[in-house]
């Protein structure tokens, strides 16, 4: 597996994004995730976002994350939001997701963020085990979604 890193706007990420982005769609009913959301956002040294390739180069899993500080929304300062994780159906159960997120806690910590925050769904159980496996713990709600009833917000120290 290759972990690289792209911009948000690349191609495959284009790609990845409207895969997860139909899955959201699918499970929720609602058109996708909302949230707004900027190439720029991902450019370090205020973000990153990656992509892994399998030995055929074709990109399976894919996450990002931003920096966020203190805003009318819930971050505080120091927060970096996971945002776009997602990984290929055909892929999943491999250990992907967790070899994404653990290289974008690292970057995020490099870049001096305190802590990683996120924003899912209830009707994604399998990230909400992903996450609460990997340390992170509920937190108050934050961003486009924290007014929703669905809506569960996890936080890790870095």
């Amino acid at each position: 597996m290759d972990i690289r890193r792209v911009s948000f706007d690349h191609p495959d990420a284009v790609k990845l994004n409207d895969q997860v982005q139909a899955e959201y769609d699918l499970r929720y009913g609602d058109g996708g995730d909302a949230t707004p959301l900027d190439p720029a956002d991902f450019e370090p040294p205020n973000g990153l976002y990656l992509i892994a390739y399998d030995e055929n180069d074709v990109p399976v899993a894919s996450g990002g994350w931003r920096a966020q500080d203190a805003n009318g929304e819930g971050n505080l300062d120091g927060d970096a939001e996971l945002k776009r994780m997602y990984v290929v159906e055909e892929m999943r159960g491999r250990g992907l997701a967790r070899r994404v997120l653990a290289a974008l806690e690292e970057d995020a910590r490099a870049a001096g963020r305190r802590r990683m925050v996120l924003e899912t769904g209830t009707k994604q159980p399998e990230a909400i085990a992903l996450y609460t496996s990997s340390g992170y713990e509920p937190c108050e709600k934050f961003g486009y979604y924290r007014h929703y009833e669905s809506s569960r917000c996890y936080a890790k120290q870095l």
